[in-house]
């Protein structure tokens, strides 16, 4: 029977962080022989080679890369029900970690959120707002428990659960005195001459509104700022005449607070909707089962 000891898969999940022995020893407070040591023993136990040792540092073999997704979830299980006894210890009831993309969080995550803790105070909720692949990414390792967010193309229905809760448009934003509406009847092409502040390339909205200027004929190159950052996206905007492009519900908000304004043009953007995404066959906590119900309208 392959017996695995908890500091051999720990060793394993610093080693896919740093790729280097050595800092991944420095990362678990024992020496780099300790660390050789501990990954020969298991490589030895398994009778597979788990890393390859490079000039460059250290990169997983294909059998390397299947128990290190495994030493992610072990050691991410760990973590949470140690968050849980702390919480248990100091009179609380459980650990709440949610993942969000942005777009979720004014009209659905933050009443939903607040509601939950006056009905449960005790729980230790923790919030990480980002984009949808960084989500799914943080949800395969066990960093949140669940994650508002949409469906990205590599999502594998064999290894998530997913209910729609919130579907909305694409909008594009501006600060209140853009130049923007001093004119009126904007075309999708009048955009192009634009300075945008957009989602790095490979996130999902860059690549539908690109995808959505491309088939309104808009072939010219755009002046593009790239941040994942919504804070960063809203303090640019607010003092420049960039642009930006953000769900209809995150654009109301700041709208009410007077930061920002939608710019009167139809975007032809295909927005899937936003999902409540959970693991499939992993046990959520008591803390986000509770949360879960909450949102899908049964607790």
């Amino acid at each position: 029977m392959l017996q695995v000891r908890p500091r051999q898969l720990l060793l394993l999940v610093r080693l896919d962080a740093h790729r280097h022995l050595g800092r991944a020893a420095e990362a678990m407070n024992i020496s780099q022989p300790a660390a050789t040591k501990l990954l020969q023993q298991l490589e030895d136990s398994l009778g597979e080679k788990l890393f390859e040792r490079l000039a460059r540092g250290m990169e997983p073999t294909a059998y390397g890369e299947i128990l290190v997704r495994y030493a992610h979830r072990v050691v991410s299980d760990f973590g949470s029900a140690r968050e849980e006894m702390l919480a248990l210890r100091s009179g609380l009831s459980g650990a709440l970690r949610v993942g969000s993309v942005p777009g979720a969080v004014p009209e659905l995550l933050a009443p939903a959120l607040v509601e939950y803790r006056r009905r449960h105070p005790q729980v230790a909720v923790s919030v990480v707002v980002e984009t949808s692949d960084v989500m799914q990414a943080q949800l395969e390792q066990g960093d949140v428990d669940l994650v508002l967010g949409r469906l990205t193309d590599g999502h594998d229905e064999s290894r998530y659960a997913s209910v729609p809760l919130l579907g909305e448009s694409q909008v594009v934003v501006v600060r209140s005195g853009h130049p923007a509406f001093e004119r009126e009847g904007l075309t999708l092409a009048d955009l192009a001459a634009w300075q945008w502040v957009l989602q790095p390339p490979g996130s999902p909205q860059r690549g539908r509104f690109e995808a959505a200027m491309r088939e309104a004929g808009v072939q010219a190159r755009l002046d593009i700022l790239e941040t994942a950052s919504p804070i960063a996206i809203t303090a640019l905007l607010e003092s420049s005449d960039m642009a930006a492009v953000m769900p209809a519900s995150q654009a109301r908000h700041y709208a009410r607070l007077g930061l920002l304004r939608v710019v009167p043009i139809e975007l032809p953007v295909r927005v899937p909707p936003i999902c409540l995404v959970t693991r499939e066959g992993r046990a959520l906590s008591p803390a986000a089962a509770q949360f879960r119900r909450q949102l899908l309208g049964t607790g």
